[in-house]
């Protein structure tokens, strides 16, 4: 039973609504389209899981071999960390939760290329560019994680890649204006990253992990979260304004509040305590995702 805890744990239940709010959104703007396509849904929606959980032992191992993870680490002690799992043990599930995905996103992608050749190849290779971002991020010789680029790889994964790519599998198309939920969403995902970061950034400062948050010190980093949230939001608004059909469109600003609310918590807290805001947000992008689809599903934009 402990052991079965400890494998929970290393999943990190708490970081899977972000995953699922990046294919939500893509699948609940194709609904907003009416193109959506249930198998892609929930094959995309799977793919997703398997990858966030491949990137979270990935992470597990990676900052474990580095000795990133250690006794002055602050947040949940990690599996690895305690001697719960062995690195040999962490090692094949990263292997097998690779080969789920893989599999997960052929099958995904035999369902929704409807046998395009051109397409099923494009995609596959973003595919195993994801399951390659997801391991490097801790694990090799130059993480990339270690070296400040994890932003940039969560805008482009969790919003460019996971929401449009999603969109473009419902739809084989890709309208201009879909490239807003994206970047709120990309925004947002770097927003659940930052909070993270800026709760290491003792100990990575100290085991030489060069964070966003490490390089640019805590206070500009707060700066930095306050543009996320902003300019996530004004990017769901800016795609509700272009596709206004129905007052139900702005349902998804119930999630708003929650969000400035939180953002004024983190800018007033020492880093120590920004645990706790990394499930708030990402429950809180959930949400408006959520609310967001259930309006585009009752009231299309076409």
């Amino acid at each position: 039973m402990a052991n079965i805890k400890a494998w929970i744990g290393s999943f990190r239940l708490r970081t899977l609504p972000l995953a699922l709010s990046c294919t939500g959104m893509g699948s609940f703007l194709a609904a907003g389209y009416r193109l959506f396509n249930l198998k892609v849904f929930i094959l995309t929606s799977a793919t997703a899981i398997l990858l966030q959980v491949l990137s979270n032992l990935a992470n597990d191992y990676g900052d474990t071999v580095k000795g990133t993870d250690n006794e002055e680490r602050v947040g949940p002690q990690r599996a690895l960390q305690s001697g719960a799992i062995s690195l040999k043990a962490m090692r094949n599930a990263i292997i097998i939760c690779a080969a789920m995905a893989l599999v997960c996103g052929c099958w995904l992608l035999c369902e929704a290329t409807e046998g395009n050749s051109t397409m099923f190849i494009l995609f596959l290779l973003l595919g195993l560019g994801c399951i390659a971002a997801a391991i490097r991020y801790t694990v090799g010789k130059k993480p990339y994680g270690y070296s400040g680029m994890g932003d940039i790889a969560v805008f482009i994964f969790f919003g460019l890649v996971g929401v449009d790519g999603t969109f473009y599998l419902h739809t084989h198309a890709l309208p201009p204006s879909v490239l807003l939920p994206a970047i709120s969403l990309g925004f947002l995902s770097a927003g659940v990253l930052n909070v993270n970061n800026m709760r290491d950034i003792k100990n990575d400062e100290a085991s030489g992990k060069r964070t966003v948050v490490v390089r640019m010190g805590l206070d500009s980093a707060k700066r930095y979260h306050t543009f996320l949230i902003l300019a996530a939001i004004a990017s769901m608004l800016g795609f509700s304004f272009m596709h206004y059909s129905s007052p139900w469109n702005w349902a998804f600003v119930v999630a708003l509040p929650l969000l400035l609310i939180q953002l004024k918590n983190i800018l007033k807290e020492p880093s120590e305590q920004m645990d706790k805001y990394l499930k708030q947000l990402s429950l809180t992008t959930l949400l408006m995702v959520l609310c967001f689809g259930i309006a585009s599903i009752y009231f299309p934009y076409v």
